[in-house]
C-alpha cells in the first residue's frame, strides 16, 4: 500500500464508502484517519461538548487493521471506519457511565452487542459521547460531561439524549455514530443536527450491554450523515443475541444482501406517503419563557411542507391528511416510570463488581446527578415505583395492551389508505435557546417508541434562522428496506444536508 499523507484525504462529509475508496488507492489509512478525527476533536469540541471520552486503544486498533488490509484486504463492510458510540454502551475497552459521575469508574467486562457487532464489520470506536445523563431528557446535559451544544448554533440545544453523537457526526468528529432511543433519542438529535437517525423495529438490535430506561421501548440506532451510511450501520447492528430474546423477532428481517441492497435513487417512485398532520403545529404551553412557540411550530412545518413537495415531485403519491391514533391514547400508553428502576437494577445485577451502585435511588441519592436532570427525576415519580411489584401492577400491564391496540391502529391505517410510510415532523418546534429546556411535549416520539415501528429520519432543510429541520418516515412492522428506498430517494432529490459552515477544514 501506498504510504499516506495525512492531508490528501478530504474527510469532511466522508462516507463509508469514500473512507474505503480512499483507503484502496493508497490515499489515507485508518491510523492516519483516526489521527485526523482526533486532531479535529481537539479542535471543535471544547465548543461543541460532544465527546466524553476518547478510546486510547483506537490507534492501536487502527495500527492492526491497516496491517490486516495490507495483508489479506478488508476484514468487514466497515472496515477502519472511526466510530463513535454514545456512552450507555458498555466497552470493555473504556468506562460506560452514561453520563453520570457516580457511573464513571463503572467498567463493565464485555461489550455491548451493537459494539460488538461494528468490532467485528471492523469499525474502530474511536470514544465515546455525551448524552442527557441516564438518557432521561432531551437536552444532552450530564454531571459528567456538562452541557452539549447544537453544531449549527452554539446557542441553542442539540436535542437529547444522543444528543453527542448527533452533534460529533455533524461536526465530522468521525464518520459514523450510534445512539439509543427510548422515545425521540436517535431522530430528535439527528433532526436537530442535519443527520440521518434510524429507529428500527422492536426486536431488530440487540439491547444487551446497553443501560437501560425502558427495556420494551429501548433500542440502539444509527446516526449518520447520510441514508447509505445509516444502511450499512444497521447491516453491521442488527442481528439475532441469545441473551436478548426479543432479537428472535427480528432474526429473518435482515434481507438478502442488506439495507444497502435497498438504497435506490428511484426509490420515491410510486409509493404512497401519508401526511399526518396531528403531528404538526404546537401542543405545549409556552412555559420555558419563549412566547412564540406557535411562529416557531410554524417554521417547522413551512419546511416539512417544502419536503413533502419534493417527495410528490420525485414521484410519491401524497395522501394528506391522514388521522393515524388518538393522542390521548398514544400518551396513556407510557411505561418508562414503571420499567425505569426495575430495568436498571438488573443491568447493575449483570455487570457485577464493575457497578458501584446497586440500584437508580442509590445513584440519585449520591447528589452527583445534574441538577436538571435529578429534578426531573423526582418529578417523575420513577422513584416511587416497586420494582418487584411492577411486573404484576394492573395499569402497568393495561398500558402494555394499550400499546399493542396502538400499533394495531397504526398498522391498520396504513394498510387501508395503501402507505408505504407515515410522514411528520420528528419534532413540531426547533432547537430552542440555551438555557431553555428542548420541550418534550413538542416531540413527536411515541408513535415509534409506542407501537415498537421503525423510523428513519433524515435532513429536510432549514427554518429561515438556520436551524435544522427533519423529517420522520415511519413504516410497517421489519419494513425497514422500504424506508432506506424512500429516505434515499428522497436524499437524491433534496440533497438537504450542508455541514456547518464554521466547522470546517483544519488548517
Amino acid at each position: 500500500m501506498t504510504a499516506a499523507t495525512p492531508d490528501s484525504f478530504d474527510l469532511l462529509e466522508a462516507t463509508v464508502a469514500d473512507v474505503h475508496a480512499a483507503m484502496e488507492a493508497g490515499e489515507v489509512t485508518a491510523e492516519a484517519l483516526v489521527e485526523r478525527y482526533l486532531d479535529r476533536i481537539d479542535r471543535y469540541d471544547d465548543e461543541l461538548n460532544a465527546v466524553l471520552t476518547l478510546n486510547s486503544s483506537a490507534r492501536e486498533r487502527a495500527r492492526d487493521l491497516d496491517r490486516r488490509h495490507e495483508a489479506d484486504g478488508p476484514v468487514g463492510p466497515l472496515h477502519g471506519v472511526p466510530t463513535l458510540v454514545k456512552d450507555n454502551h458498555d466497552t470493555a475497552d473504556m468506562a460506560t457511565s452514561a453520563g453520570c459521575t457516580a457511573l464513571a469508574d463503572s467498567r463493565p467486562p464485555r461489550d455491548a452487542f451493537v459494539v460488538d457487532r461494528l468490532r467485528d464489520a471492523g469499525a474502530v470506536i474511536l470514544g465515546k459521547t455525551n448524552l442527557q445523563e441516564l438518557s432521561f431528557g432531551v437536552d444532552t446535559i450530564s454531571s459528567l460531561g456538562g452541557e452539549t451544544r447544537n453544531a449549527y448554533s452554539r446557542s441553542h440545544r442539540p436535542s437529547g439524549s444522543s444528543g453527542g453523537t448527533a452533534v460529533a457526526v455533524a461536526a465530522n468528529l468521525a464518520t459514523l455514530g450510534t445512539g439509543s432511543d427510548t422515545c425521540s433519542s436517535v431522530r430528535s438529535p439527528p433532526a436537530f443536527n442535519a443527520c440521518v437517525g434510524v429507529r428500527p423495529t422492536r426486536g431488530v438490535v440487540s439491547r444487551t450491554g446497553i443501560v437501560p430506561l425502558s427495556l420494551t421501548q429501548d433500542t440502539a440506532g444509527p446516526i449518520t450523515r447520510t441514508v447509505g451510511d445509516a444502511a450499512r450501520m444497521l447491516d453491521a447492528m442488527a442481528g439475532y443475541d441469545p441473551a436478548d430474546p426479543v432479537t428472535a423477532r427480528g432474526a429473518d428481517a435482515v434481507p438478502d444482501g442488506g439495507y444497502v441492497a435497498h438504497l435506490d435513487p428511484d426509490g420515491l417512485a410510486g409509493a404512497r406517503i401519508g401526511v399526518a398532520r396531528q403531528f404538526f403545529g404546537t401542543r405545549g404551553e409556552p412555559d420555558d419563557g419563549r412566547e412564540d412557540r406557535a411562529a416557531d411550530a410554524a417554521a417547522v412545518t413551512a419546511v416539512v411542507d417544502d419536503a413533502i413537495a419534493t417527495f410528490e415531485s420525485a414521484g410519491a403519491t401524497v395522501v394528506d391528511p391522514v388521522e393515524v391514533v388518538d393522542l390521548g391514547k398514544l400518551e396513556s400508553a407510557r411505561v418508562l416510570t414503571y420499567e425505569w428502576a426495575r430495568d436498571f437494577a438488573r443491568y447493575l445485577a449483570e455487570i457485577g463488581d464493575a457497578a458501584p451502585y446497586d440500584s437508580l435511588a442509590e445513584v440519585v441519592e449520591t447528589g452527583a446527578v445534574a441538577e436538571s436532570i435529578a429534578a426531573r427525576i423526582e418529578e417523575s415519580g420513577a422513584l416511587d415505583v416497586d420494582p418487584a411489584a411492577v411486573d404484576g401492577d394492573p395499569d402497568y400491564l393495561r398500558r402494555l395492551r394499550r400499546r399493542e391496540e396502538l400499533r394495531d391502529e397504526t398498522l391498520a391505517t396504513m394498510v387501508e389508505n395503501d402507505l408505504d410510510a407515515l410522514l411528520y415532523p420528528p419534532s413540531r418546534v426547533p432547537p430552542v435557546e440555551i438555557p431553555a429546556h428542548q420541550p418534550f411535549e413538542e416531540l413527536n416520539c411515541e408513535l415509534s417508541a409506542h407501537t415498537g415501528l421503525p423510523s428513519i429520519v433524515v435532513p429536510a432543510g432549514t427554518t429561515d434562522e438556520g436551524l435544522p429541520v427533519g423529517v420522520e418516515l415511519l413504516g410497517r412492522a421489519f419494513a425497514e428496506p422500504r424506508l432506506f428506498e424512500l429516505a434515499s430517494g428522497f436524499e437524491r432529490v433534496a440533497d438537504p444536508r450542508s455541514p456547518p459552515a464554521d466547522i470546517g477544514p483544519l488548517e
